[in-house]
C-alpha cells in the first residue's frame, strides 16, 4: 500500500493536498513515526502530482504498517439507505462533492437530473449542509461566477475554514475552487517579513488573506473589480484580522500604484497575460517576483506562459532573471491551470 511520507510540520499541507486530488485513503490510518508522518493514499500519483508533494518535501513510498480505520464513516451507506429512485439510476448518483463551509456542491448526471431536489434533501440530511448547489456550468463571465442552481435550503451564504483562514463569501456567486488549495497553502509562506505586495485579482482574498495571515508582509494591497466579491473581501479581511496589513481597493488594477511593489500576485486566469506588463510596471524599480497564473493547454506549456512572461518584461525594459513553472491543476481535457513564480529585475 502507498503513502505520502512526509515531516510533522508539513503533514497538515500534504494531507490537504492528496485530499483535493482525490487520492487521500480514509479507510487506513495515518501513522506517526518520532518527525515522519505517512499518509496512506489510494492510488500511485501522476508525476506532476509527484512534484507537489515533494516541493513540500515529502515522497512516496510504500506504508509501513498497515492499520484499518474501522470506525470510518462512510456517508454513501445511509445516502443509499434514504434515496428513493430507482434501483437501474443508483449508479449514477453522486459519489464526489465539495463542501463549501456548510454548503455542499454537487454534479448530477442527466439521467437523476428529475431526482435532483430530492438528492439534494437527502444528501443535505446526512452530510448535515444548510444548502445544497448543483453545479451546472462551471464558471463563466468576467468576474468568473459559478453557474449554479440551488437544489435545497435558503441560505447560500457561508464560512469556510482552511488552512487557520476563515473565507466568508455567498457560495452561489462566487467561485471558490478547492482544487486551488495547495496554491493557497503555498501562498500563505511566500512573502519575507516586511514586503510589499499588490494582488491584482483578489476576490474575495484568496490568496490575499493566507499571505498577509501567515507571512506578515508590511502591506498587501488587493484589487478587486467585482463589488460583491470586494465587499466580502472587506468582511474577510475583518474576519481574520488582518485589517493593519490588507488594503482593499474596489477597482480595477490598471489603476495601481507603479513601482512600489516587491512582489505582485495575479491569481486570475482567462485574459492575465494582458496585465503583464503592468505587473512588471508595478514591482519596485530593483525588481521582484510576479506569481503568473495562466491556462494553457497542456501541449504548449513549456513555451507559452514564460514567453509571454519574457516578451511582457522586455516590452518595459526589464530582464527576467528565473522562472519556476508548476501546474495546479488541470483546468479542461487537454488544459491545465499553470503558475509561474518569476523573478525580474
Amino acid at each position: 500500500m502507498l503513502a505520502i511520507r512526509i515531516h510533522k510540520e508539513k503533514a497538515e499541507k500534504a494531507r490537504l493536498l492528496i485530499t483535493s486530488l482525490g487520492a487521500l485513503d480514509k479507510y487506513h490510518r495515518i501513522i506517526s513515526d518520532g518527525g515522519i508522518i505517512e499518509i496512506p493514499i489510494t492510488r500511485e500519483l501522476a508525476d506532476h502530482e509527484t512534484k507537489l508533494i515533494e516541493e513540500l518535501g515529502g515522497s512516496v513510498g510504500e506504508l509501513s504498517e498497515i492499520i484499518g480505520r474501522e470506525t470510518f464513516y462512510d456517508p454513501m451507506k445511509d445516502i443509499l439507505a434514504h434515496l428513493d429512485i430507482p434501483e437501474d439510476l443508483i449508479d449514477k448518483i453522486p459519489k464526489r462533492w465539495e463542501f463549501m463551509g456548510n454548503v455542499l456542491v454537487i454534479k448530477l448526471d442527466d439521467d437523476i437530473v428529475e431526482y435532483g431536489k430530492h438528492i439534494a434533501e437527502v444528501y443535505a440530511g446526512i452530510l448535515n449542509v444548510k444548502a445544497v448547489l448543483w453545479d451546472t456550468g462551471g464558471i463563466s463571465g468576467q468576474f468568473r461566477e459559478p453557474v449554479h442552481k440551488l437544489l435545497y435550503g435558503n441560505d447560500t451564504v457561508t464560512t469556510h475554514l482552511e488552512n487557520g483562514i476563515r473565507y466568508n463569501f455567498d457560495a452561489s456567486r462566487l467561485m471558490f475552487s478547492s482544487g486551488n488549495v495547495d496554491e493557497r497553502i503555498r501562498m500563505a509562506s511566500v512573502c519575507n517579513s516586511g514586503e510589499i505586495v499588490v494582488d491584482m485579482f483578489a476576490g474575495i482574498g484568496y490568496f490575499t488573506l493566507p499571505m498577509a495571515f501567515h507571512s506578515k508582509p508590511s502591506e498587501v494591497l488587493a484589487y478587486e473589480l467585482n463589488p460583491l466579491s470586494h465587499d466580502y473581501l472587506k468582511k474577510n479581511i475583518e474576519l481574520n484580522d488582518v485589517g493593519d496589513i490588507v488594503e482593499p481597493h474596489n477597482s480595477n488594477c490598471l489603476d495601481a500604484m507603479e513601482g512600489i511593489a516587491d512582489r505582485v500576485v495575479m491569481g486570475y486566469v482567462g485574459t492575465t497575460h494582458e496585465f503583464l506588463q503592468k505587473s512588471v510596471r508595478i514591482l519596485k524599480p530593483e525588481g521582484g517576483i510576479i506569481h503568473y497564473h495562466e491556462t494553457c493547454p497542456n501541449v504548449l506549456a513549456d513555451e507559452r506562459p514564460a514567453s509571454r512572461v519574457r516578451e511582457a518584461a522586455e516590452l518595459e525594459g526589464r530582464k527576467v532573471l528565473d522562472i519556476e513553472q508548476r501546474l495546479i491543476k488541470s483546468y479542461s481535457p487537454g488544459v491545465g491551470h499553470f503558475v509561474l513564480d518569476v523573478e525580474v529585475e
